[in-house]
């Protein structure tokens, strides 16, 4: 009889009942009350009760989805990753491969395009996305900053007391897309280095330039200091994150100063890597064992408020993580 029944049901009836479901069924919580909430059920695609024409973001209704990419073409990859927790459309619209290839080329273009597509190919599955996110880049949107401290010994006042000063200085590296990076040793704190660490600075602030090479997640720097008998000073990197993509964080694993006794190197903006091994017989290398922290990534619109900024009283030392 129940089926029998629930065929005879006037088909107007019917049509009213499932509106009525759809657009007017609340899933009521006593909580949620509170704030003036109410959770509604998405309409089914295709539902009359769907109006597909109205977008509820007003900048959405007045701007079109052409200029809407523009935009995101002009932003940074880490903008782009902000842009895309705003709303479900921006996550799709900025999942666009051309944004990420565009990124990709600009990142490591001095692997070449023709090498980039064979990574791509061979280690990503053809996803620019996935390779942004996996493969070892060098970030070039602030400084990398390594905090060291040591303890020096002071003045003996009176027999029964040995007073120490804890000393802190920084190291600061500053890379570019075109291989070339900036290099400062200062005791300076970070909002204050960042101001003149550009590649237009004099070179009497400090500042050195030199060139770098990236070989998976390895990293060799060399720059020349100037003078009579020039230097070579060689650092080697490995890149790492504490998240996916980061790549915030670079551990030294060695630092080499070398006097070199030949005017066969002359001028920082030579090709230096690998000079040192060139010269083997007219060089005297010197081993650095000290002062050798990891470098912490700091993006220029985070260097006022970095705890880097902290002094000694405040922060005696750092652990980068």
């Amino acid at each position: 009889m129940a089926s029998d029944f629930a065929l005879q049901v006037p088909a107007e009836l019917e049509s009213a009942l499932q509106m009525r479901t759809v657009r007017y069924f609340d899933t009521r919580r006593p909580w949620l009350d509170l704030y003036g909430i109410h959770v509604r059920p998405v309409a089914p695609f295709g539902s009359t009760s769907r109006r597909l024409d109205a977008d509820p973001a007003l900048i959405h209704r007045s701007l079109p989805d052409e200029l809407l990419f523009e935009v995101f073409a002009r932003m940074n990859p880490y903008d782009l990753g902000r842009g895309a927790c705003v709303c479900r459309k921006w996550r799709y619209a900025i999942r666009s491969p051309v944004l990420w290839r565009n990124a990709c080329l600009k990142a490591w273009h001095l692997f070449g395009v023709v090498e980039n597509y064979k990574v791509l190919q061979s280690k990503y599955e053809s996803s620019w996305r996935k390779m942004w996110l996996l493969r070892p880049r060098i970030r070039t949107d602030g400084l990398y900053v390594s905090r060291n401290t040591y303890i020096r010994a002071g003045v003996r006042e009176w027999s029964v007391t040995n007073p120490v000063h804890l000393v802190c200085y920084f190291r600061y590296m500053r890379f570019s897309s075109s291989g070339r990076f900036l290099y400062k040793n200062s005791s300076q704190v970070v909002k204050d280095v960042a101001k003149y660490m550009n590649f237009r600075a004099a070179k009497g602030d400090g500042l050195f330039t030199g060139r770098y090479s990236l070989n998976d997640d390895q990293v060799e720097a060399a720059f020349l200091y100037p003078g009579l008998r020039p230097t070579l000073w060689k650092i080697r990197l490995r890149l790492r994150g504490t998240q996916q993509g980061a790549n915030n964080r670079m551990d030294l694993l060695s630092l080499v100063t070398s006097r070199v006794n030949s005017e066969g190197i002359s001028g920082p903006e030579e090709e230096v890597l690998g000079a040192v091994d060139a010269l083997e017989d007219e060089i005297t290398r010197t081993s650095h064992r000290r002062g050798l922290a990891a470098f912490v990534f700091v993006p220029f619109e985070e260097v006022e408020t970095c705890v880097l900024n902290l002094p000694v009283e405040k922060m005696d030392y750092y652990v980068p993580g």
